[in-house]
């Protein structure tokens, strides 16, 4: 892992009494605008700048003339922004807050596997470490992993990581087979079809809807399978009043915002555990986000060559998009 933190332990962590209005002070001395995945949880939706999807923020990184970006997400989406913005000092309130996915596809066993097929197209999906984009020819989000594969020629092979359940809904949509490498994430993989169709049978008015990283048995009692913003904006167009929702429910909070007066039933867990919850996600909490900002780490820091070796494949992803 390239990610670096610079933790300054000789400063108290005492808390302001009015935490949101000490958060919108630093905003203003940093210049810096937040950035919110939709599985954190509420409390920061509310106080973000911008809230979306892995492609949404990616752009939003991209764009943004703030001198600091403080990311409320995980690991790699932090790193996405650094990768993007070289001199801006980029923030991640938790550096625990790392993600399961991006972990099964360590970048030498990686390597190894690029190697044997030189031939190939590397496209990956942006839930990865920068070692494994500085690898990938293309990178592609849950979003526009169905375009970009689509643009490819079909005589070009493929290799499509780290997540095998999207790569096998993108292989069914555009008709190309492709080399999967063998990864998945413990949030989408955990629900359980069985008590999907249960909750169904006690609420035949809802819709199923499902992130395409679930796996194969959950996507086909799905009445509509996108990236999270598109199942929000699903949830909000449609005309039924209910859903079933198989993904992180941190999304829920948006959903119940914009599609007022529908009921969103969280997609259950195989277990009786939290485990539709990413744990990864929710490291992150309002006091780490403003304790962030005041000691400006843990910041996020990239070897120069591993750099600029990933932005090749984003750029061509925000160019192909």
């Amino acid at each position: 892992m390239f990610t670096t933190a610079t933790r300054d332990f000789t400063k108290t962590n005492s808390l302001p009494d009015d935490l949101l209005a000490a958060i919108v002070a630093l905003k203003q001395e940093l210049n810096a605008i937040i950035l919110a995945h939709y599985y954190q949880e509420p409390e920061i939706q509310d106080i973000a700048d911008y809230i979306g999807d892995s492609l949404g923020l990616s752009r939003q990184a991209a764009n943004t003339d703030a001198d600091t970006i403080v990311f409320a997400g995980v690991h790699f989406m932090a790193e996405t922004a650094k990768i993007l913005n070289p001199n801006k000092l980029v923030l991640l309130p938790d550096l625990d807050a790392g993600c399961s996915l991006a972990d099964t596809c360590p970048p030498d066993a990686f390597a190894k596997f690029k190697a044997a097929r030189p031939d190939h197209l590397v496209i990956s999906y942006i839930n990865c470490s920068a070692a494994i984009k500085a690898m990938s020819d293309i990178i592609c989000t849950s979003s526009n992993a169905v375009k970009i594969v689509s643009q490819i020629p079909r005589d070009r092979p493929i290799i499509f990581a780290p997540d095998r359940n999207l790569g096998r809904y993108v292989m069914e949509q555009t008709g190309r087979e492709m080399v999967l490498w063998d990864g998945s994430c413990i949030v989408h993989e955990n629900f359980s079809e069985k008590k999907i169709v249960q909750l169904k049978v006690q609420h035949p008015e809802a819709e199923i809807i499902a992130h395409p990283e679930c796996e194969p048995p959950v996507l086909r009692h799905a009445s509509y399978v996108g990236s999270t913003t598109a199942l929000l904006k699903y949830a909000r167009e449609s005309l039924s009043s209910a859903f079933i929702v198989a993904t992180e429910p941190g999304i829920l909070h948006q959903m119940e915002k914009e599609a007022a007066g529908k009921r969103f039933i969280p997609a259950p867990p195989t277990t009786n555990c939290a485990c539709n919850e990413c744990p990864y996600m929710r490291l992150n909490t309002l006091e780490k986000l403003y304790l962030s900002m005041r000691n400006r780490a843990p910041e996020i820091v990239l070897p120069e060559e591993v750099r600029a070796a990933a932005l090749r494949p984003i750029q061509r992803m925000l160019e192909m998009s």
